[in-house]
């Protein structure tokens, strides 16, 4: 199935982040930065076909060696919050070869990024031959290079003129300029324009391979789409759904595809008018009132102050999944809502104490570990001090030692009572102990979170239900007791 994802980020120090790191990643290399000291190896990353460096005619040669390029960049670059790079992250088409799609990889770079001037970091991916995520990665300094190779300006001053032409000055005196950007690369019209030369590239290699598919490059709202996008699910949530592990994005697309199916076939019964005939099926059924209608009440409250079709959307989504979870578990009324509240609140409490208790010990016992692990290595200090006969020798070899001397009491007095009758610390033990409550953490966690995440979908629906009710002038169905009991139970959730 043709897919369309095409995402480009900023690469920043102020994010903490490396262009030696981000290069050496998404090649799978190891490389030394100058910048930090430091060494990024990702030489044993699996799923990098491979990658090249494409360089603009006036770039230096040697910038075609990776740790060259970069180290280069971040020498050029001095502030501790400076802009390092774009980054690209574009999906690949599973009906193409390997061998094409990085032919058309090559092609969008050389065409789009490298004859504007851009250097270009290129890697192909296929992290995993069974998910078939095919993609790749490209990494464009942000800062340009003048005609000579040498780096140069980001931006340049546009200073403020009057009618006579004379610089304009603030109160401090200063002349008042704006920063313009000497490139366009970042503007949002050329990440336009390259987002759709890259679909018009794979529509034209569908075209030549007789394919029926296309890609767009717009979203379903600027198509006229009435349909719900996917989210981008990314290697590791599809590695998971790939060997059947549940995941929140999994469940939200396959939610997504269902409700575009069900949109799909409304929209054609529509067309035929056969929908008259499922009305009066569906109307000549017992209906099913309290939450459900309370739930489509609620809906159109929001609905009437939605400006946007995406806000609509959103609103029908929110509408769909109540309904199919109170379906799903037959809660049909207020009262079977709120037993089942309060019978999983009782629940999540429980298995929530346990876990505190559960993080205090193991919190204690790592504590306890790193204080015998101080304790053994300043002892051996102690110990030589007192073994030091004259007063005069052990003075001075006790202010030589002050620091470490004065850490070991401390040690000492807070593992005062952990020692055993003989004399030592019982660290395997607590070792033990340690591992022991790590699985049964992970146990009670693993019935925790269902449960947690069963009473966040029940109390989103008694707020929605609520608000129906209270706003057709009925009084609340929550007591005053009821709805901060409420409130502490969305603090018990979503710690």
């Amino acid at each position: 199935m043709a897919l369309y994802h095409f995402h480009v980020t900023q690469i920043k120090r102020s994010a903490g982040q490396s262009a030696i790191a981000s290069a050496a990643y998404r090649a799978g290399e190891k490389l030394y930065s100058e910048y930090y000291g430091e060494t990024s190896d990702y030489s044993h990353k699996k799923g990098v076909i491979s990658s090249e460096i494409l360089l603009p005619p006036n770039a230096p040669p040697e910038y075609a060696d990776r740790q060259t390029l970069w180290n280069a960049l971040e020498r050029a670059e001095r502030s501790k919050d400076a802009q390092l790079a774009y980054s690209f992250d574009i999906a690949l088409q599973n009906e193409f070869s390997l061998e094409e799609n990085i032919a058309l990889a090559r092609q969008f770079v050389s065409e789009q990024l490298v004859s504007r001037g851009m250097i270009a970091d290129l890697a192909v991916h296929m992290p995993d031959k069974e998910i078939q995520n095919p993609h790749f990665h490209i990494l464009c300094p942000i800062r340009p290079l003048k005609e000579n190779g040498k780096w140069g300006y980001k931006q340049h001053r546009v200073y403020h003129l009057d009618e006579q032409g004379n610089r304009i000055l603030d109160e401090n005196g200063k002349a008042t300029f704006d920063a313009v950007s000497t490139t366009d690369w970042g503007s949002p019209e050329r990440l336009e324009s390259w987002r759709a030369a890259w679909a018009a590239l794979c529509n034209a290699k569908f075209a030549e391979k007789g394919l029926n598919c296309r890609i767009d490059h717009r979203s379903y709202e600027r198509q006229g789409i009435d349909l719900i996008p996917t989210v981008h699910e990314g290697p590791a949530v599809r590695q998971m759904e790939a060997k059947g592990i549940p995941t929140d994005k999994g469940n939200l697309n396959r939610w997504i595809r269902s409700t575009n199916a069900a949109i799909r076939n409304l929209r054609k019964k529509i067309a035929t008018l056969d929908w008259l005939k499922e009305v009066k099926r569906e109307l000549s059924q017992p209906q099913q009132p309290n939450l459900g209608q309370l739930l489509g009440d609620y809906i159109a409250i929001r609905n009437a102050g939605a400006w946007s079709r995406k806000a609509k959307l959103g609103n029908l989504q929110q509408f769909v999944e109540a309904h199919n979870y109170i379906m799903e578990n037959r809660l049909f009324t207020v009262e079977a809502l709120e037993e089942r509240v309060e019978s999983l609140s009782d629940q999540v409490a429980a298995l929530k104490a346990e876990l505190d208790a559960s993080n205090k010990r193991r919190k204690e016992l790592k504590d306890l570990l790193q204080q015998a692990e101080s304790y053994a290595r300043l002892k051996p200090i102690f110990d030589e001090m007192n073994g030091i006969r004259w007063k005069g020798q052990r003075e001075k070899y006790r202010q030589e030692h002050e620091s470490e001397l004065r850490q070991f009491y401390m040690t000492q007095r807070k593992l005062k009572d952990a020692f055993t009758p003989d004399g030592k610390l019982p660290i395997s033990a607590w070792r033990q102990e340690m591992e022991t409550l790590a699985r049964e953490h992970e146990a009670a966690y693993a019935r925790y979170k269902p449960l947690r995440d069963d009473l966040t979908k029940l109390l989103q629906v008694r707020h929605h239900v609520n608000v129906a009710w209270n706003s057709a002038g009925n009084p609340s169905f929550l007591s005053k007791s009821k709805l901060k009991k409420e409130n502490a139970e969305w603090l018990k959730v979503s710690r």
